[in-house]
């Protein structure tokens, strides 16, 4: 707000116009200021902020290798002798194995076969395969292929034969070192970790 002054002062100078002219001065280095101050801030933010928000950090200098990949901290545990053992008696399987295949997207669960008569419920058509994963609450069933078939192995089951069921893992829920329950018909394996 610009006061006027109508007081003349002894030199015979009006009193307003110095005011004016401070009042101009004033404002001319308040908008320098004000221009000055929003190219700092735009320059700050700028190099705060990458221009694309996709770009990553620079490259490392040449002859350096990238950091290697860390591995994953959790081990496998296999099952126990006790459970090899129990598995073995009443259902005629042994090596049970569950692991992440096809980058994640497909869980495998593999078993070999010691008593064929005992493990024939694995091998029945008409069993559905489920896998289910507590961690995630998530049910994976097998996935059917147009001219295949299911992603099982199934018929009549050979002693020391490995064979294999695959479940869809869309979404990646199921991840590595999980602990997934499989079940085909009445054979139920609970508590194996993925590998």
């Amino acid at each position: 707000m610009v006061v006027q002054v109508t007081a003349r002062t002894a030199g015979g100078s009006d009193a307003a116009d110095d005011l004016s002219r401070g009042d101009d001065a004033m404002k001319r280095s308040s908008n320098v200021l004000n221009r000055l101050a929003g190219a700092l801030a735009g320059a700050a933010l700028l190099l705060a902020y990458p221009a694309d928000a996709g770009e990553s950090a620079p490259p490392a200098p040449r002859g350096t290798a990238a950091a290697p990949h860390k591995p994953a901290t959790h081990r496998a545990l296999k099952l126990s002798t006790k459970a090899r053992e129990r598995f073995r008696a009443a259902w005629g399987v042994d090596a049970l194995k569950v692991s992440r295949v096809a980058s994640g997207s497909l869980i495998r669960f593999d078993f070999r076969v010691t008593d064929p008569a005992q493990a024939a419920p694995l091998g029945d058509k008409t069993a559905t395969p489920a896998l289910y994963a507590p961690r995630a609450h998530a049910m994976l069933s097998v996935p059917v292929m147009d001219k295949v078939g299911p992603l099982r192995q199934t018929g009549t089951l050979k002693a020391g034969q490995e064979y294999w069921v695959t479940f869809s893992n869309k979404g990646n829920l199921v991840k590595s070192g999980d602990r997934v329950d499989v079940m085909i018909g009445r054979f139920h394996a609970d508590g194996l970790m993925v590998e």
